[in-house]
């Protein structure tokens, strides 16, 4: 394939958000079609890349692109940052192969949102896992071919007219069809020096030969710009960059000089020989600013004077970029690190969530001490290894340092939660009593153990360690824990308060990927709740958990609280697809967007977007609330034998009640036995009373008693269940009727069909058709049902009247509410039969509010 046709070919999957990667070898012309590419596209172009010198730069490659310090320490974060520059514009990014570590890890994240391009060279030395990953994300990955016989005679005929047929069609194929080899060959016999012979590698040699036509300085100058593997000041080249100007082997970017064919330059450092590598090595140390001379005077072989300048770079950063200098520095051959030097990278590296590189660091055949030992105990403990950090703190001594020992027993306390539950209870009691004020991570750890076998007083100790105040990173790991148990619980108003809240402070220390955690879980508590008391009622929310503010997202602006008050179950529903649909236009991490598509779809499926829902939750169950939603959906779709697939081994409590609940529904439709497989433990009791209920037969109007303010959707399943298994027709009949007017009210237009369908089997007559009282329908709803009546997919219809799709959808189901309609097809011809029968009528409709509804 021509590269005008690949080309044409990558701007074709670019008409989209989605990542294609150009592959080839050296001197293909990669480049030189990213070039192509960024030409046509429409929009601003972002253009970056990996330099080889920088490749452990955290972010560099996009921070090149969109000419700004990006958060590297935080992935989504760090994703969503790029996203929110280049929205609509191209991100161009070459020399992936050069790509560091945040920057490959980030682009399966962008290539759901942002078009990227960029250019891999092969052969690389990329870890086959992260190219696994990019191939995932991929939506084209393209290999550059050589150049055809025609296409290599053109170019030749193109570089150098003179050449009668024979020599042209020599050059072409001694070339190969790489373009760097055609082009560079047509120059040489362009000038009369004829071809190479066919034994050799003819890139190399058309490298070569290029090169020998330059004057030394000029050589050197080439070279050096190969070692600094990124653009460079002109002055510091010296006096051979005008020759490179001159033969246009070097371009001008702004920030510097760059060579038009970086692997023309990485060739003419190879071929300098090892004494000439490590002279031109050594003189760029004293050239260049200390991070990178370090890696310069450790290319020439001078590993302490490595040492001492990677220590004084370090010590005049911070974060993720003193992690990697003092890691540099540690890793160096012949070097012996002052174990201080291993703790400070350490804890560098632990602070920028690099935790295995930071036991890796920490691990030597001598000992460290005991401030090492707990360092790394915490680090093996963060890469999920509890064994390994208990036995890392286990030579810790009870006389040592207050601040070590008490985080030798914060890492015994939490490695055994992990590795033993049952054990960990007693290991608790010992070591508060130890403590008769513990210090703020042993009282976290304390409270994890407590909280995860439930001792009275677990929730408010969770709620003071997450508070404000608390360490960062053991404060939201507490809150999270919190929200957690609190939402296993069934306590799910506690727990959307105070996940809120805990959102709202890491949106203010600018934790990204914490405050969407707490976002979306909450969203998904008040769906599964299904109404929101008011924030300021008692017993509402753990003790020291206040009430939620307003949020602000800590890249893209603002984010829409929950609405304060008694909030009724259709505007809660409303919110979130609103919320879901902001948070999902984003870069997230996997919880916050398993929370996030799970609340929707659940949304969508109980009030009919049933193939909305479906689109959303397609794809394998990487989620414990998106795999139970997906076969919730499925029941309520009236495919029992989907809901019934077992899926993988989830979480207890409220959730594992759940898939149990709906496992026995499926059965029940599909027409087999309803007795649950084997007994559950550790559910809420609302969930255990229904599963009891199944077992038995009886007991479902109980059972519905016992989902009052805790999950109202549940509590309509066990009216129906009650109905429909009850033998006395009246209190069948009651029980449907109850459910049917609670699902009305909710505008769970699924589960107010079947109490319907179920009061028909008792001859009760419904009209289904009618509207709901005092619910007319607003000028905005009107003209998306007509738009919905006429055949208009949502996204035309989204186009139309200039409103989000999420907006179209939220003004369908709020006409299927007001109508009593199933679908949205029957909404939109009660729409057009029932409330318009002349056009006089759109003028008497409600005037829209301002959120749409």
């Amino acid at each position: 394939m021509s590269q005008r046709d690949l080309a044409g070919l990558a701007a074709a999957h670019l008409r989209r958000p989605g990542l294609v990667v150009l592959t080839g070898a050296p001197g293909t012309g990669r480049s030189t079609l990213l070039r192509r590419i960024a030409g046509t596209a429409p929009g601003p172009v972002f253009t970056g890349g990996g330099l080889a010198m920088l490749a452990a730069t955290p972010a560099l490659a996009l921070s090149r692109a969109v000419k700004a310090r990006l958060p590297a320490h935080d992935v989504p974060l760090l994703a969503e940052a790029v996203r929110s520059r280049v929205r609509g514009g191209l991100l161009v990014l070459d020399d992936l192969q050069y790509a560091d570590p945040a920057t490959l890890a980030a682009l399966p994240y962008l290539a759901a949102h942002v078009r990227v391009v960029a250019a891999l060279r092969t052969p690389h030395r990329l870890p086959a896992a992260t190219i696994t990953d990019l191939r995932a994300a991929a939506t084209a990955w393209l290999d550059v071919q050589a150049l055809t016989a025609d296409e290599a005679v053109d170019l030749v005929r193109r570089t150098a007219p003179q050449l009668d047929d024979h020599a042209v069609t020599t050059v072409a194929a001694r070339a190969g069809g790489n373009p760097l080899a055609v082009v560079t060959l047509a120059r040489q016999a362009g000038s009369g020096r004829g071809t190479p012979g066919s034994d050799i590698d003819q890139v190399a040699y058309a490298i070569a030969t290029a090169l020998a036509d330059l004057p030394r300085p000029a050589r050197t100058a080439l070279a050096a710009l190969g070692l600094l593997g990124r653009p460079a000041p002109a002055a510091l080249l010296g006096p051979g960059a005008a020759d490179l100007a001159q033969a246009g082997l070097i371009a001008d970017e702004g920030d510097g000089v760059v060579p038009v064919s970086a692997y023309f330059a990485e060739t003419a450092a190879g071929l300098l020989d090892a004494d000439a590598r490590v002279e031109l090595h050594r003189a760029l140390a004293t050239l260049t600013p200390d991070a990178e001379a370090a890696r310069h005077l450790a290319a020439a072989g001078d590993a302490q004077g490595a040492y001492r300048k990677a220590l004084t770079a370090a010590d005049r950063t911070t974060g993720a970029d003193r992690g990697d200098l003092l890691l540099f520095a540690c890793d160096l051959p012949g070097v012996s690190p002052d174990p201080r030097v291993r703790i400070a990278a350490a804890d560098a590296l632990l602070s920028a969530g690099r935790p295995h590189a930071a036991a890796r660091v920490l691990s030597t055949t001598g000992p460290l001490g005991v401030e090492a030992d707990v360092l790394r105990g915490e680090a093996l403990l963060q890469a999920g290894e509890p064994g390994a950090a208990r036995d890392a703190v286990r030579p810790v001594p009870d006389a040592a340092a207050p601040a070590v020992l008490a985080a030798r027993d914060r890492i015994l306390l939490l490695a055994g939660l992990a590795a033993d539950p049952g054990a960990a209870l007693d290991t608790a009691e010992k070591i508060a009593a130890r403590y008769p004020t513990p210090p703020p991570g042993v009282a976290a750890a304390l409270a994890a153990v407590r909280a995860a076998h439930r001792v009275p007083g677990w929730d408010r100790a969770l709620a003071a360690a997450g508070a404000d105040g608390a360490d960062p990173l053991t404060g939201r790991w507490s809150a999270w824990l919190l929200v957690e148990y609190l939402i296993a619980d069934a306590r799910l108003t506690e727990a959307a308060t105070f996940a809120r809240h805990a959102g709202a402070a890491a949106g203010n220390a600018v934790a990204y990927s914490w405050q969407t955690r707490f976002l979306a879980v909450a969203d998904w508590a008040d769906v599964l709740h299904g109404t929101r008391p008011p924030a300021a009622q008692d017993g509402t929310r753990p003790s020291g958990a206040p009430a939620a503010g307003p949020q602000e997202n800590a890249v893209g602006g603002p984010i829409p609280p929950s609405e304060a008050g008694d909030v009724a179950v259709e505007d809660v529903a409303d919110a979130v697809v609103r919320r879901a649909g902001d948070l999902a236009d984003r870069s997230l991490p996997a919880d916050a967007r398993g929370y996030a598509v799970a609340a929707t779809a659940l949304v969508e499926a109980d009030t009919g977007l049933l193939a909305a829902a479906r689109g959303r939750l397609a794809g394998p169950d990487v989620h414990p609330a998106t795999a139970w939603v997906a076969r919730e959906a499925a029941w309520l779709d009236g495919q029992p034998d989907r809901a019934t697939q077992p899926p993988a081994a989830g979480p207890a409590g409220l959730l594992g009640g759940l898939r149990e609940i709906t496992l026995l529904w499926a059965a029940f439709d599909a027409g087999s036995p309803t007795t649950a497989a084997a007994p559950v433990t550790g559910l809420p009791a609302a969930a255990q009373n229904t599963l009891t209920a199944w077992a038995s037969g009886t007991g479902f109007p109980a059972a519905a008693a016992g989902w009052s303010g805790v999950v109202l959707r549940e509590q309509i399943r066990c009216l129906l269940a009650a109905g429909l298994l009850e033998p006395d027709p009246q209190q069948a009949v009651g029980a449907l009727l109850e459910a049917e007017k609670l699902a009305d009210d909710a505008g769970l237009v699924v589960l107010a069909g079947r109490a319907r369908r179920g009061l028909r089997r008792h001859h009760v007559q419904r009209d289904s058709r009618s509207p709901r009282s005092g619910s007319r329908l607003t000028r905005r709803e009107i003209d998306v049902l007509r738009l919905v009546a006429a055949g208009e997919p949502t996204r035309r219809i989204a186009g139309q009247l200039g409103i989000s799709t999420e907006t179209v959808d939220t003004h369908i189901r709020a006409g299927m509410r007001k109508l009593g309609a199933r679908t949205r097809t029957e909404a939109a011809a009660l729409a057009l039969t029932q409330l318009e029968p002349e056009p006089a009528a759109r003028h008497r409709a409600q005037p829209d509010r301002e959120d749409g509804r």
